[in-house]
């Protein structure tokens, strides 16, 4: 018998893994995300790895910021960006555990 446990009507994962998926699918998001894994960064670093006006990049850190996957800091004029590894890490073990072929159906 399959026991398909992540997909049970009464599983609040999925959702919110939906709403991880939708906040990161934006293609300067994730990048983002990507440049940020080297260390900690200021918005006038990321803005121009970006090649974004500084208004844009400031929308996308700031949704990343909301969503609480971004952790800030400032330091007179300048603020600085780094990943909240916690929460990041968070979504990566949900969409494993979603994804893996054992959880799916209730094997693992």
């Amino acid at each position: 018998m399959n026991n398909k446990a992540c997909c049970k009507k009464d599983n609040t994962d999925i959702p919110m893994l939906a709403d991880f998926l939708r906040i990161i699918s934006e293609e300067n998001r994730l990048k983002i995300i990507c440049f940020l894994q080297s260390g900690e960064q200021c918005v006038c670093d990321i803005w121009q790895f970006l090649k974004l006006s500084q208004n844009l990049t400031s929308h996308h850190l700031k949704v990343l910021k909301d969503f609480n996957l971004l952790n800030s800091r400032k330091e007179g004029l300048s603020v600085y960006y780094s990943i909240n590894e916690e929460e990041l890490n968070k979504y990566r073990e949900l969409l494993n555990k979603i994804l893996s072929k054992g959880e799916f159906y209730g094997k693992g």
